[in-house]
């Protein structure tokens, strides 16, 4: 079934690790050191007296600090952010990273957004809050927008916003149940998506009215 014609956004809300980046984090490493089984990593920091949550927190930070040292830009990234200025259209980053291993991302790869959320600021994905938060930043509402993300998280976020969502599937098949707005295998297959709505978009120019003077 063909898609209605899309109308492009204002701000698109982008996801770091693993969307823009390629994936830089060992979960489970992270998770076995922590000794917080398969839960998720935030969420067993939050639920930590703060005896032990200092020495979890530092086994989380010093594998987001190796791994933005060490981050790759997934193929299609500088592409697709150069599109986006191009088309005065604003981005952001959310993320439940740090600030700081954001901030080593950032000048690393010489990267701008006009708004970064990171979890210092507030509740995280899957909770809207960072969501409605860079909106804000932006100036825009949430209708304005798309979030962007290849996780779980991500999709569930966009969702609970009432924000259009598109998952980078990575040419993985989704076994969670909150489902995306848009799919693309990967950056560069978004960033088609973006330029044939764009296309699709523009009035067509090659049939003029008749000259009713001569009529």
């Amino acid at each position: 079934m063909a898609h209605a014609p899309i109308t492009l956004p204002r701000a698109i809300l982008f996801d770091m690790d693993g969307t823009l980046t390629e994936p830089m984090l060992d979960f489970a490493r992270i998770k076995a050191e922590m000794g917080i089984g398969a839960r998720p990593i935030l969420e067993a920091l939050a639920e930590m007296s703060p005896e032990a949550r200092a020495p979890a927190e530092a086994v989380l930070l010093r594998h987001e600090d190796h791994a933005a040292g060490n981050s790759t830009l997934n193929p299609g990234c500088r592409e697709l952010l150069h599109h986006l200025r191009e088309m005065s259209i604003a981005t952001a980053l959310i993320t439940r990273n740090s600030r700081r291993s954001v901030e080593v991302v950032l000048q690393r790869h010489s990267l701008q957004f006009g708004a970064v959320v990171a979890r210092e600021d507030g509740r995280f994905k899957p909770h809207p809050g960072p969501l409605y938060l860079a909106c804000q930043k932006l100036a825009i509402h949430q209708s304005e927008a798309w979030m962007v993300g290849d996780g779980q998280y991500d999709i569930e976020a966009a969702r609970a916003a009432g924000i259009a969502s598109v998952w980078i599937s990575h040419g993985r098949v989704r076994h969670f149940e909150a489902t995306p707005w848009r799919e693309a295998r990967d950056l560069p297959e978004f960033l088609e998506l973006l330029k044939s709505s764009a296309e699709a978009s523009r009035p067509a120019a090659s049939n003029p009215p008749p000259d009713r003077a001569s009529a």
